[in-house]
């Protein structure tokens, strides 16, 4: 992971290979934004003009690359695009400065240290720059036979991430800066763990390695962990999780995470959906669905990360983690369109698509965590089609059986830079889960699919908890270009809502 440092070095005088300096767009062209005096008087006060004549416009995500001045001790200069100017006297938006730090790193990767002189107010803009870098730093280089086996160092570290980052504008000696800088290694070294756990192929990470890598991390970070597999889950009556790896040969397992604070009052439970390979099972998905199927365990891979997290952050409050992990495949033992399975709350389901499998190992997950009786829940899950079509691939749905807590949990989204909408469950789509033969269906209506879903979870929410359900199948993986702190690939979506979720529960700011 790339370190991260506060310094009051001289830009001048700072011996790294490149100095970041932030440019935004003004009313009449591109203007250089604080942080990036001493570079602009070395240019004679002219940077602006130079940026412009090589094409910058201050637009969020451009990046601009030129030789540093005479007399700087670094080799290059690389401008960051932060958006539009902010009004008169107003800060930087965090969000534009997390994503231009993360476009920075990126371009930077192979790099052993860089100076970031962006514009930096307090110590929000410390923890935003510093979480931009670790995000934007990030690649999954694991199953790549690259030159790092070779003896050329140079080509050896092509791939390797931006080593050092180097906050100017940051202050060493002050404790709240220190602090939001421990805190945004933290969290973003998690959400890549989240990444690597998303981008590894389904043939390594079947339930039973996702389990294994689970317990591990729980012993290196004094959290305690339940595993379990296929003979418990049977023994104890989970219906659906075992319904939905009944065509695999990877058999389901069903982990617990646990997180406690002495000095806690509250207690969040947060459940993830974590189907490390979906191929829709005998209601098989259509070609050309099912190459990025080793994302459907995001949901998971955001619980584990943010658990762990908060243990690492000391957090104030119990946070319980449950991943409901299988596998969804066709074969002889397979689940069939028309079976009815007992659920683990008792009620029976009757599946009408095995491809709505997701809602089937959440039910169980959600009715387990509901046993403890927490404050509240908020399940994660990539869940429906329905949602992409509503949101695009870059928001995430929220449902919840409490309009203040949805909200609220749309705010901590919002805040952390996870874009996100409130949606609603309209009561009047419940009546097409309804079936002839079992409780209810797995499927209701077409239109409406993902509120659909909603409903049908709030079905296994035990009666008086709070509950939210974040349907992330849009902005989990990105199928296109990097942007931002943002790589292709598994992106880590919901990790840090669910981290600022338990920070605001553990300060008394969530109810």
């Amino acid at each position: 992971m790339t370190a991260l440092t506060l310094s009051t070095a001289a830009a001048p005088g700072l011996r790294a290979d490149a100095i970041v300096i932030g440019v935004a767009k003004g009313a009449k062209g591109p203007i250089v934004a604080p942080g990036a005096e001493a570079v602009d008087t070395a240019f004679d006060g002219r940077l602006a003009g130079v940026l412009e004549t090589l094409g910058a416009s201050g637009a969020e995500g451009e990046v601009t690359k030129l030789p540093a001045p005479a007399g700087f001790k670094t080799p290059l200069v690389l401008a960051v695009g932060l958006g539009s100017e902010p009004e008169k006297d107003a800060a930087y938006d965090p969000e534009a400065l997390r994503r231009a730090a993360g476009a920075a790193a990126r371009v930077l990767g192979g790099s052993k240290k860089a100076a970031f002189a962006l514009p930096v107010t307090d110590a929000g803009d410390v923890g935003a720059i510093g979480e931009g870098v670790v995000l934007g730093a990030y690649s999954f280089e694991a199953y790549r036979q690259t030159a790092r086996s070779t003896n050329d160092a140079k080509a050896r570290n092509a791939k390797a991430p931006l080593a050092e980052a180097a906050l100017l504008g940051g202050k060493p000696r002050d404790a709240a800066h220190k602090a939001a800088l421990l805190r945004a290694a933290t969290v973003g070294e998690e959400l890549n763990r989240a990444r690597d756990l998303i981008n590894m192929p389904p043939n390594d990470l079947d339930p039973e390695a996702f389990a294994g890598i689970a317990q591990a991390a729980a012993k290196e970070h004094g959290i305690k962990v339940q595993v379990l597999d296929e003979k418990a889950l049977a023994k104890g009556g989970y219906g659906g999780i075992l319904g939905v790896g009944a065509g695999s040969a990877a058999a389901p397992r069903l982990v617990k995470l646990s997180y406690t604070s002495a000095k806690a009052t509250k207690h969040l439970a947060f459940v993830g959906k974590g189907i490390t390979y979906d191929s829709g099972g005998i209601s098989l998905k259509p070609a050309g669905h099912n190459e990025t199927m080793k994302c459907d365990m995001s949901g998971a891979a955001a619980v584990f990360a943010a658990v762990v997290a908060a243990a690492r952050l000391g957090l104030e409050v119990n946070v319980t983690g449950w991943l409901a992990l299988a596998e969804n495949m066709p074969s002889g033992s397979a689940t069939r369109p028309g079976d009815v399975l007992r659920m683990y709350s008792g009620k029976t389901v009757e599946v009408l698509n095995t491809d709505a499998e997701g809602r089937l190992v959440l039910a169980d997950a959600l009715w387990a965590a509901s046993a403890e009786k927490p404050d509240a829940i908020v399940d994660v899950a990539t869940l429906t089609g329905a949602m992409m079509l509503a949101l695009g691939s870059r928001t995430f749905g929220i449902m919840a059986n409490d309009d203040a807590f949805r909200s609220a949990v749309h705010e901590a989204a919002e805040e952390v830079g996870e874009p996100a909408w409130p949606m609603p469950l309209p009561e009047h789509l419940r009546k097409g889960m309804d079936s002839t033969v079992a409780d209810l269906a797995n499927m209701g209506e077409r239109m409406g699919g993902g509120l659909v879903a909603g409903l049908f979870l709030r079905e296994f929410v035990g009666e008086g908890i709070t509950w939210a359900h974040l349907d992330i199948a849009g902005p989990a993986f990105n199928e296109g270009g990097p942007f931002g702190y943002t790589p292709k690939g598994g992106t880590g979506t919901a990790v840090r809502t669910l981290v600022r979720l338990a920070e605001l529960t553990a300060a008394g700011d969530l109810g």
